[in-house]
């Protein structure tokens, strides 16, 4: 039980001191003086955030983890979907970023790194007033599991605008939770706290060439002085389907594309004996972008999932979060070599 004595004297003391009105008000001061807990998701502790051992978690997410991923994707070093948690996808992107800058690589944020990375000094979150487009829809009220359910619905939209605005800002759903609790997200004109990844302009950089890390599980982009330019967690290929090995090349950029399926692929968890044809949208099978490689049934493309990057398999294919995905797009054209190599596991 704790001892509330102290505390009770302090109140009766206060009392015997203040009218009652004069009191209520020297509390609300108080309260609103007080700073906010260092674990707290509020754009002050976020912004202020020092990444350490201490401050980084893989088990919650911490103000720390949301700004050191934030300033990650901001620079092309993606860290997938931000969740605010120090996770494996998270230690990728802070491995390569470190690898560019020719310093030490390690999962361990060194000041040298961090150093870097502060220099976009922008604070890591903005508001965001939620837009008739926004809730415009259609959603699905849910995502059919299997493929052959998809082949019906008119457009693979979202399930709600939550998910559509935490796909809009790179987020999880659990932290733009997190940094709004109470809210709906779906009134036009309310105003919530978001995750500013946009990164400082100069538009998209572009890639003389792709490599994709088997092993790793990663897709890097060079220019042509052969710096690493960009970074992306990526699922690749599975044992039902390994990814293709050797140097292949972009032969088409398809946006918001239609799926199809042939049978031929034998796909687990597919019965369907008849090719079927699945409508655009960000929950389609191949996301919002498909980088048709010149090996046949073989692509970079979007995903359904951001969360399961990394961490599940695909059908042989590359599978990056939907923006992650967007932004190889538009670094990439036909003819752009594609290099999958083996790294260790």
């Amino acid at each position: 039980m704790v001892d509330d004595g102290p505390l009770r004297t302090a109140v009766d003391s206060a009392w015997s001191v203040y009218p009652a009105w004069q009191l209520c008000i020297l509390l609300v001061f108080a309260l609103m003086a007080a700073p906010a807990s260092a674990g707290e998701m509020t754009a002050e502790t976020i912004n202020s955030a020092q990444p350490s051992k201490k401050t980084l978690s893989n088990e919650k997410p911490t103000p720390a983890g949301v700004r050191l991923q934030v300033l990650l994707d901001r620079a092309h070093f993606s860290p997938g979907e931000i969740d605010g948690r120090f996770g494996e996808n998270a230690k990728k992107a802070l491995r390569a970023y470190a690898e560019a800058r020719q310093l030490p690589s390690s999962d361990a944020l060194t000041e040298d790194v961090w150093k870097a990375l502060q220099v976009d000094d922008r604070p890591v979150t903005a508001t965001y007033t939620i837009a008739g487009q926004d809730v415009a829809g259609p959603f699905l009220r849910k995502l059919p599991s299997k493929m052959e359910d998809m082949k019906d619905i008119p457009k693979l939209g979202f399930t709600s605008p939550r998910e559509g605005l935490s796909e809009k800002f790179h987020m999880s759903e659990q932290l733009l939770v997190a940094f709004n609790p109470g809210h709906q997200f779906d009134r036009v004109g309310d105003t919530i706290v978001v995750v500013d990844a946009a990164g400082g302009g100069g538009g998209a950089v572009k890639a003389d060439r792709v490599e994709i890390d088997k092993s790793r599980q990663t897709v890097k982009l060079f220019d042509k002085s052969n710096a690493l330019i960009g970074f992306y967690p990526a699922t690749v290929g599975s044992e039902e389907k390994p990814s293709p090995s050797g140097t292949l090349k972009v032969t088409e950029i398809s946006r918001n594309p239609y799926y199809r399926y042939n049978p031929a692929y034998h796909f687990k968890g597919v019965h369907s004996r008849k090719p079927f044809t699945i409508k655009p949208g960000p929950n389609n099978p191949v996301g919002t972008v498909w980088i048709n490689l010149s090996a046949e049934g073989y692509g970079i493309h979007g995903t359904p999932s951001p969360g399961k990057i990394s961490k599940a398999e695909s059908h042989g294919c590359v599978r990056l979060t939907n923006w992650d995905a967007e932004r190889v797009a538009a670094s990439v054209s036909k003819g752009t070599p594609v290099a999958f190599v083996a790294g260790p596991g």
